[in-house]
């Protein structure tokens, strides 16, 4: 028996395969019928052709704020172009329990204020004098090569724009949320954000500046050593930037009228006043001298602060030493991150062929853009009368449900759908498109390519939600989302030839539609540097069928390129594999 599902124009063959158990490496055997029995199920070989479309979307007003995590830097995409990554926070005292006029002593004066954020890292190992060795998780350089970590200018400044928690506009959803604007339109030196009443520039609403110099992101552990006596202690803390903000007097004196000033003042008693007051820090980075490095920063980690070190009079006239204390303030609050996207554009495309599908499929992070697939698009011949005038997605539940004599679906029984043949797997194989990405690409340190750990991550655009095969993977490693959910959102798979591709899993999606024939909605492909991160981010507006993405897209700043439905090479088109079994 073989029946063929054609699209339009354009069609993406979904290979069935008879199935009887699963090999411990995942691969299909079949069983001859005979061994089975008469009475027992039936495996007849059977192939469909079944449409499938893909298509780009550009993306813009993407939601920046409610990150979990922000990226801050300069990196060159070497397919797509710069992007540069900012941060505008609010910054929140850790304890609002005593504010009195003398909660910071007698005459007290600003000794240093240091801002402090944590890098993801890793300890590798162990010095022979004790120091722990780190490597940076989420570092972005040339080649992924830890020995390309170039400096970056950054600019501290204090930040004047009032980042408001609630949306007057908007009463049904009173959150204000704070969208991407990273096209350099406007310019390609300034950071921006829109609202939905518009464009906010924050180099507009610039106060004092607090930093004015380079950073390089460093591994190197961070070394603190007690004294008491004559007895010293050296703990060791993970990499983190380290920036002090008031090494001048002007800088210490302004830090004094900020804060110590305000010792008993409404202005120091809750989280409103203070963000009112204060309205947090503008991080600034910028190429230096056209390059640079990205991090990804953990501003949620509890060691994420900005303190202020003070001292004050004792009370004892009779010596000159003064009391110390420290006023800590963390970045709970609104944060944003902005960027600046200066891209190829040959590269992006600009009208989606959402009719025939694209060709090729371009995803970028950081605002760039994203793909949509549509299973069972078109009209097909199911009955064999040799006119493409049914509905492929009914022809494909015709197909597998159980019929009557007059092959009419079955209803069903308990809302469920009985089937005739049922999925064993089914995944999207994804080929890399070599005109972009080639084994001749530069190798990291450790000799791989640029594209290693890559992982591609496939979401509901019905309600921006993971699909149901990845809410039911087991291969979860919360510690390494490089390897994690692997079994749903497979890992990049490279060929003797070079050639790379990607299988996503698809079974429950599939099994759910016919079954409990569930909506099939189009599905949403990024990419990401963390898909254990399944929030998803809204946006500004809607772009097309797309109305949020995932959150990990947004801090990914690197980008692919992947062979579309309507490739020119046929054998790297994007295609459904589907293998089932035949239970009639």
């Amino acid at each position: 028996m073989k029946k063929i599902f054609k699209a339009l124009k354009y069609t993406v063959a979904v290979l069935f395969i008879v199935l009887a158990f699963v090999a411990c490496d995942r691969e299909y055997s079949s069983i001859e019928s005979d061994v089975l029995g008469e009475n027992n199920f039936n495996f007849n070989a059977s192939q469909l052709e079944v449409p499938i479309i893909t298509y780009n979307r550009n993306l813009s007003g993407q939601q920046i704020n409610g990150l979990t995590s922000n990226l801050l830097g300069f990196f060159n995409d070497p397919i797509y172009g710069t992007t540069t990554a900012s941060i505008v926070t609010q910054v929140t005292p850790t304890s609002f329990a005593i504010n009195s006029a003398e909660m910071f002593g007698i005459n007290p004066t600003v000794e240093s204020v240091t801002l402090t954020i944590p890098y993801f890292s890793t300890q590798t190992g162990v010095e022979t004098d004790g120091t722990p060795i780190y490597r940076l998780d989420s570092l972005f350089v040339e080649n992924n090569n830890p020995e390309n970590i170039k400096p970056i200018a950054l600019k501290v400044y204090e930040n004047k724009y009032f980042l408001r928690n609630f949306n007057p506009n908007n009463p049904e959803d009173n959150s204000q949320n704070y969208f991407s604007k990273a096209d350099a339109s406007i310019n390609s030196t300034d950071n921006f954000a829109e609202i939905e009443s518009g464009t906010i520039n924050f180099d507009d609403h610039i106060g004092f500046t607090f930093f004015d110099g380079d950073i390089e992101p460093s591994s190197a552990a961070r070394a603190i050593t007690d004294t008491v006596g004559e007895t010293s202690s050296t703990t060791y803390l993970p990499p983190a930037e380290v920036i002090e903000l008031a090494e001048t007097p002007q800088s210490k004196a302004y830090w004094k009228s900020l804060i110590l000033d305000q010792a008993g003042l409404p202005t120091l008693s809750n989280t409103n006043n203070f963000h009112n007051h204060f309205r947090g820090l503008y991080i600034k980075a910028e190429a230096k001298n056209g390059e640079g490095s990205m991090v990804l920063l953990n501003l949620a980690d509890t060691g994420a602060t900005l303190t202020i070190n003070y001292s004050s009079e004792d009370g004892d006239d009779t010596d000159t030493d003064r009391d110390t204390g420290s006023y800590v303030l963390n970045f709970n609050g609104n944060r944003l991150n902005t960027f600046i996207n200066n891209y190829n554009p040959a590269i992006l495309p600009t009208t989606p062929n959402t009719t025939n599908g694209d060709e090729k499929l371009y995803l970028k992070g950081t605002a760039g853009s994203m793909a949509v697939i549509d299973l069972f698009n078109g009209l097909v011949d199911c009955d064999g009368d040799g006119q493409e005038d049914d509905d492929a997605l009914e022809c494909f539940k015709k197909t597998f449900r159980k019929t009557d004599k007059n092959g009419n679906v079955l209803a069903p029984v308990n809302e469920l759908y009985q089937l005739k043949r049922l999925i064993n797997e089914a995944h999207l194989v994804i080929y890399e498109d070599e005109t972009f990405i080639t084994p001749d690409d530069p190798k990291d340190a450790n000799g791989e390519d640029y594209h290693a750990y890559d992982r591609l991550y496939l979401y509901d655009l019905g309600d921006n939600s993971p699909i149901i095969d990845y809410n039911f993977d087991v291969s979860i490693d919360a510690s390494n989302p490089l390897v994690s959910r692997s079994f749903t959102l497979g890992r990049r798979i490279t060929d003797e030839n070079g050639i790379s591709k990607y299988k996503l899993k698809v079974t429950d999606l599939l099994n759910s539609i016919l079954i409990q024939d569930i909506d099939n909605t189009k599905l949403g492909l990024v990419l990401s540097n963390n898909v254990n991160l399944n929030l998803s981010t809204q946006l500004l507006n809607d772009i097309g069928d797309v109305t949020g993405v995932p959150a990990s897209t947004v801090i990914t700043p690197r980008g692919t390129v992947l062979h579309g439905s309507n490739s020119a090479d046929d054998d790297k088109k994007m295609r459904l594999e589907i293998f089932f079994t035949e239970s009639e």
